[in-house]
């Protein structure tokens, strides 16, 4: 028999500190971005998009967030699995939203349960790579304080 424990939810409080974090990183470089968090459910917690971002920024980083929480894998990390020969270069896209195989979804955890992802879209695949890790990292660190 096993027992599972319970792993506290994302709270939207921490979903608003991840897209505050993820735009200052942005803002620091110079970059203007849209920022998603879904929950553990795919459901949006916090959105944040400038309006100086290009308009698909918007949708960008919420596929970024859908691909990261169905995968549970940073998309920078999918690349190469969809070019022709990789394992998802086929992968159905059932889903109510398609995947997006771009640097830029990183999946959230806790307790090594997934609990939501966010999603970085408007500047270079890496760029946003960069200021969705910055920003989980940071609700990391936020974890881990007593």
């Amino acid at each position: 028999m096993s027992t599972t424990t319970a792993v506290a939810p994302l709270t939207t409080a921490e979903a608003e500190a991840l897209v505050m974090a993820a735009h200052q990183a942005a803002e620091a470089a110079g970059v203007t971005v849209s920022v998603t968090v879904l929950d553990a459910g795919g459901h949006l917690l916090a959105f944040r998009r400038d309006d100086r971002a290009v308009l698909i920024s918007g949708e960008t980083s919420i596929r970024k967030a859908f691909t990261a929480l169905q995968l549970n894998t940073p998309t920078a990390d999918l690349v190469d699995a969809v070019q022709p020969g990789g394992v998802f270069h086929t992968l159905p896209t059932a889903l109510d939203r398609p995947l997006l195989f771009i640097a830029g979804g990183v999946p959230i955890q806790r307790g090594g349960r997934p609990i939501g992802a966010i999603g970085v879209g408007g500047g270079a695949p890496e760029q946003d790579h960069s200021f969705a890790t910055t920003a989980v990292d940071a609700l990391v660190q936020g974890m881990r304080r007593p």
